[in-house]
């Protein structure tokens, strides 16, 4: 089922956490409507959000030991929230 593309699902990504997923919407989206300034400012801003949001390119990030600790908090959180 292919996915229903709106602004509303794209929020919705982005509180999640989802932001490749959002940007794919909005960058779908402001193709189908160009002149759309409200999608142009909302890519514009979690293009920013993905640039800083990536630290598994950082260059801080060196050996495989400090991604693994990095994804292991990360699912931590990920169950925490799950749990409620």
């Amino acid at each position: 089922m292919d996915r229903i593309m709106t602004k509303t699902l794209a929020e919705i990504y982005i509180q999640q956490g989802h932001f490749e997923e959002a940007s794919e919407i909005l960058k779908a989206l402001s193709e189908k409507d160009p002149s759309d300034m409200e999608i142009q400012k909302r890519l514009m801003e979690l293009s920013e959000k993905l640039k800083r949001s990536s630290p598994l390119t950082d260059e801080s990030i060196r050996t495989t030991e400090e991604k693994i600790r990095l994804l292991e908090r990360w699912l931590a959180n990920i169950q925490e929230r799950k749990r409620g």
